[in-house]
């Protein structure tokens, strides 16, 4: 095998690789097959993905913390 070509990961190619094991750590999955499902392009000598994974979180609204009441605390700096 000869390499032809030196590449590098772009940032946003990194950033997929690094959501692709955010994905698969959340869902207890075997990262291998995603990463082998991802179509890379070449521009200016650097790889970029052309399929990142999508990641879907389950919002749920945040509990205010127990005793804590906006109004009773006044944030301003009068000095």
């Amino acid at each position: 095998m000869s390499i032809e070509k030196k590449a590098t990961l772009s940032d946003e190619a990194l950033g997929a690789v690094m959501m692709c094991l955010q994905k698969c750590l959340l869902e207890q999955s075997d990262i291998v097959p995603m990463l082998k499902n991802l179509d890379f392009t070449t521009v200016n000598d650097e790889l970029y993905v052309l399929n990142p994974p999508i990641v879907k979180f389950d919002a749920e609204p945040a509990e205010a913390a127990e005793g804590f009441n906006s109004e009773d605390e006044d944030l301003t700096d009068d000095a």
